[in-house]
């Protein structure tokens, strides 16, 4: 009796080792999910596909579980996750579609005239900063109590709470962009 408590303890001790602090992006398992949902026009081949191809979604999560989320969470990447490369339509507020790349260290965004913005992230001083017509101005840093020292158009400089209060501050500070985390 005590054999099989001592079984059950090792089971359940494993698979909270698994599963604690370790729920990452599950990227590979959702990108079969994605293309599964999408692999035909019709929801009731797409099911069949699913049918025929179900243990490949035990894989990807056995993947996902064990080594890829286990990787994101000690590096803060998951391999499986990159978008660089991928180039998304989004529409802005002044109802036109602007194509934007994701690149290795931020984004270049294209207007629908063709004009091209680079938004650029600088790991060595934790800025993002902003390149247009052969220009380069930083836009933003993060400071290390959190806030973030905001490049308002006219140069001016501000640190600023990284939240809505902050964020009218700079609306109200000058003519400047937009930035959003998600």
């Amino acid at each position: 009796m005590k054999k099989n408590y001592l079984s059950i303890s090792a089971v359940l001790l494993a698979a909270a080792m698994l599963s604690t602090s370790c729920v990452g992006s599950f990227s590979l398992f959702n990108k079969l999910a994605s293309w599964n949902k999408q692999a035909t026009g019709s929801k009731f081949l797409n099911e069949i596909i699913f049918l025929i191809i179900s243990p490949a979604y035990a894989v990807c999560s056995a993947v996902d579980v064990i080594v890829l989320n286990t990787v994101e969470f000690w590096s803060g990447n998951n391999p499986v996750a990159s978008n660089i490369g991928k180039t998304t339509n989004v529409l802005g507020s002044d109802g036109n579609y602007y194509a934007v790349k994701t690149l290795k260290d931020g984004y270049e965004i294209t207007s629908p005239n063709g004009e091209q913005v680079l938004l650029v992230y600088n790991a060595a001083d934790n800025s993002w900063s902003m390149q247009q017509n052969g220009e380069t101005r930083e836009i933003f840093r993060f400071n290390t109590d959190g806030t973030i020292k905001a490049t308002l158009s006219d140069g001016r400089q501000m640190d600023v709470a990284l939240n809505e209060e902050g964020l009218n501050m700079v609306r109200q500070s000058a003519d400047c962009y937009w930035a959003m985390n998600d």
